[in-house]
This record gives structure tokens, C-alpha cells and sequence, in this order.
């Protein structure tokens, strides 16, 4: 059975600047498109009909897309196609007054032995909307509240405790600003995905720290004995979430492919700020910091 070889890098070569530069530039990137985010939504990341409000119409037509977007009064946000399904829409609205079910029977073609156009219609209004909103950022907020707590127990010191918070916040950011690039909403499911890369970011982060400060052996062995268990766990999971997305996409259920895309991103960006960022800190540390 095929195994994965963690390479032993010579972090020697290296000063902690250098190895810290290219994830606070990632990340400085990343604030920034969520600064622009922002300005062109009004949040860092543009908000789906869970958060937002809205209606959303699953509808099967033989009208093309193009048609599909001039049917309406009101200009939809998305017309998404379902790829398991042929002739067959997701339709997204802004909160509107406008009966949009009664516009597409009006104004799409159904397909033949169908009885109308709309299949489901899903309403979420601007209040519960909102309400929606504040419950999962209170959840994130806790999350990482949560999870910062844990490492100023767990390890008890400043530095190795603030380099989990850093590389998690980290974490979180990089695939925020990722979503708003390729254009993947904010939505309850995707919140879900963000929640799970925070569990991710601590385990490799914890288990980086742990084994520098806490087991016997030389700073560099403790960190490539660490990296065999933890690359491996990382990129496996990562495996797993890209053929998870492109399964998704496949069958046309686009919240999991989304929901693997975050991760995947998630989990790349938990691999650099791990072992770049976080380790940067534990060497200064354990060299020149309070712990000489």
C-alpha cells in the first residue's frame, strides 16, 4: 500500500522571518479582499438567502439561462444550473414584493408532461435573515474563543498558546477571502465548513507544540516527527474534501462542493501557517525568547 513521505525540510537555511513573511502576506492579502468584500457587500463575504433573506425557486424549464433572467421583474442574484438534473434551476432572489413563482409560470416554458415550471420554492424574510446572521457568528465567535482558551491551558505560555490563535485566525480568513473570490456565498452549510477547519487548525497546531516543548529530542527532530503525522493527516483530509467537491459538482449538489472547496483551501492555508507561521514563533521561542 502506497504511503506518503513527508520530505525532512532544513529549516536551518531559514531566519524566522523569512519563514513567517509568506503567511502574513498571504494573510494581509486575504484582509484585504475581505476589506473589499465589505465595500461591495456591505460584509466581508456576500451573504446567501439563509443569512440574507430571499427566495430561492427550483424550477424545470426548457428555457435557456439567458432566458431565464429576463423572465423575471426583478433581476435574480444567481441562476444556477443542476447538473444531476436536466432542464432543471436554482433561481436566487433579493428580498422582493414581486410574486417571482407566479412570474415563471408565466413566462418560462415547462418541460413537456410537467404540470408547471416552479418545483419548490424556499422563502427566508430579511428578519429571520438577520437573526440567522448574528446565531453563527456568535457560534464562530465562541468556536475560536473556545479554542483559544484551550491552548493558553493546554500549554500555559504566551508564545506556543498566541501562534494556535494566530495560525487559526489565519485559517479562517484565507478561506473567507477564497469564497469571495470564486463567488461561494455565506450560508449556514458553509458556516459549518469554517467551524470544522477551526477542529483542523488546532489538532495540527496542538500537536506541532506538543511535541517540540513537551517530548525529549533535538527542535528539529521534534518538528519532522510531528510533520510525518501531521502532513499525512492534512493532505489525506484535503484528498478527501477535493473529491468530495468534485463529486458534488458532479451530481449537482453545489452546498457540498462548496463546503469541500472551503476545506480543501482551509486546509492547505492550516499546512503553511502550521509549519511556517507557528513554527517560526516556537523556534523564537525556544531560542531567543523567554524559554533561552
Amino acid at each position: 500500500m502506497a504511503t506518503l513521505q513527508v520530505p525532512e525540510i532544513d529549516y536551518t537555511r531559514y531566519t524566522n522571518r523569512q519563514l513567517a513573511a509568506v503567511p502574513l502576506a498571504v494573510l494581509a492579502f486575504a484582509l484585504l479582499i475581505l476589506a473589499g468584500g465589505y465595500l461591495v457587500y456591505g460584509s466581508p463575504v456576500a451573504l446567501g438567502t439563509d443569512f440574507a433573506g430571499g427566495t430561492e425557486l427550483t424550477i424545470e424549464t426548457t428555457s435557456s439561462e439567458s432566458e431565464i433572467e429576463s423572465a423575471f421583474s426583478v433581476e435574480p442574484e444567481s441562476v444556477q444550473s443542476v447538473q444531476a438534473a436536466e432542464n432543471q434551476y436554482l433561481v436566487q432572489f433579493a428580498p422582493t414584493d414581486a410574486d417571482v413563482a407566479e412570474e415563471a409560470e408565466a413566462n418560462l416554458e415547462p418541460v413537456e408532461g410537467n404540470d408547471g415550471v416552479v418545483q419548490l420554492t424556499a422563502e427566508t424574510s430579511a428578519s429571520f435573515g438577520a437573526a440567522a446572521q448574528q446565531t453563527a457568528i456568535l457560534g464562530l465567535g465562541a468556536a475560536f474563543v473556545g479554542m483559544s482558551i484551550l491552548a493558553f491551558l493546554l500549554f500555559r505560555t504566551f508564545v506556543p498558546s498566541i501562534a494556535i490563535v494566530v495560525s487559526a485566525f489565519s485559517d479562517i480568513v484565507i478561506p473567507l477571502a477564497f469564497m469571495n473570490i470564486v463567488g461561494i456565498q455565506l450560508s449556514l452549510g458553509t458556516v459549518a465548513g469554517l467551524l470544522l477547519i477551526i477542529g483542523y487548525s488546532v489538532d495540527s497546531d496542538i500537536l506541532l507544540n506538543n511535541h517540540i516543548l513537551r517530548r525529549g529530542g533535538d527542535f528539529y527532530e521534534s518538528t519532522h516527527r510531528a510533520m510525518r503525522t501531521g502532513v499525512t493527516m492534512t493532505v489525506t483530509s484535503m484528498a478527501a474534501m477535493l473529491v468530495m467537491a468534485i463529486s458534488a459538482w458532479a451530481l449537482g449538489v453545489e452546498l457540498l462542493m462548496s463546503i469541500g472547496l472551503i476545506l480543501f483551501v482551509g486546509l492547505a492555508a492550516d499546512l503553511m501557517n502550521t509549519y511556517l507561521l507557528n513554527l517560526s514563533l516556537l523556534r523564537w521561542y525556544k531560542f531567543e525568547g523567554v524559554a533561552r
